[in-house]
């Protein structure tokens, strides 16, 4: 089932010198349930495509439709977690957890309920008490995701969520972010520089150009059950295969 359509996206910045085109003719679809990352060269308009998909940006042409529908703004259904985890450093766990709810005055007892059940899940309940500082950066990440599932979101966007970690961490926070993403059963749409990292987290990886940005390719990932997740799909024979073809799309971008 779609969950997400861009049809025929175009994105162009005007200044003095004139008109620049950054996306031109965008045109994919995310299945439901689906994870798929966007990898391009440094600048291309990934995190632009991101950002017209959560209706941050309105394009200069064409149309992104959610379940069906045009969105023509910021949708409740659609989650964000950015390159940092943005949380505030004098709240509590519980406090930036919550936030978003108390905001839109939905904080009832069920919602408490459900938030204390993923902290639990997600080996963060002991830690409800304590502030940002006192947390890893993989802790932070997890509760930042925490915080957008908290919302109920049907699609997560991620924008290198894990490029402020050191790469151990990196490794292993975004295998526990895509056991979450999937043990909730979200669609997610993720950008990334990393190859590794799009390989090891999705169902297909979609290769961009250069400036103006266009659609060079598309690889669907297909691995045996037993590499069921990122760290282990990054020891599975085929890995090393799809890397070296994203890899020399993205070589003859320059």
């Amino acid at each position: 089932m779609k969950k997400v359509e861009l049809h025929h996206i175009f994105m162009n910045y005007h200044s003095l010198k004139g008109e620049t085109t950054a996306i031109k003719d965008v045109s994919f679809t995310v299945n439901e349930g689906e994870f798929l990352t966007i990898v391009g060269p440094s600048g291309c308009g990934k995190s632009t495509i991101l950002n017209i998909i959560a209706g941050l940006l309105y394009p200069s042409s064409g149309e992104v439709f959610l379940d069906d529908e045009k969105i023509q703004g910021i949708s409740p259904k659609l989650g964000y977690m950015f390159q940092r985890d943005h949380l505030f450093e004098w709240l509590t766990v519980w406090d930036n957890v919550t936030l978003g709810l108390k905001i839109q005055h939905r904080l009832d007892s069920a919602n408490k309920k459900k938030i204390l059940g993923l902290l639990e899940n997600y080996s963060l309940k002991e830690f409800m008490k304590h502030y940002p500082k006192e947390l890893s950066g993989g802790m932070r990440q997890r509760v930042a995701l925490i915080r957008t599932l908290a919302l109920e979101p049907d699609v997560l966007l991620l924008d290198e969520p894990f490029s402020a970690l050191d790469y151990q961490t990196r490794l292993n926070v975004s295998d526990d972010i895509f056991k979450i993403i999937k043990k909730e059963n979200k669609t997610a749409i993720m950008v990334t520089h990393d190859i590794s990292e799009a390989i090891s987290m999705s169902n297909r990886v979609l290769v961009l150009s250069r400036r103006p940005a266009a659609i060079k390719s598309v690889f669907e990932m297909q691995f045996t059950p037993e590499f069921n997740c990122p760290l282990k799909r990054r020891e599975a024979p085929d890995f090393r295969i799809y890397f070296d073809k994203i890899w020399r799309e993205l070589d003859l971008n320059e």
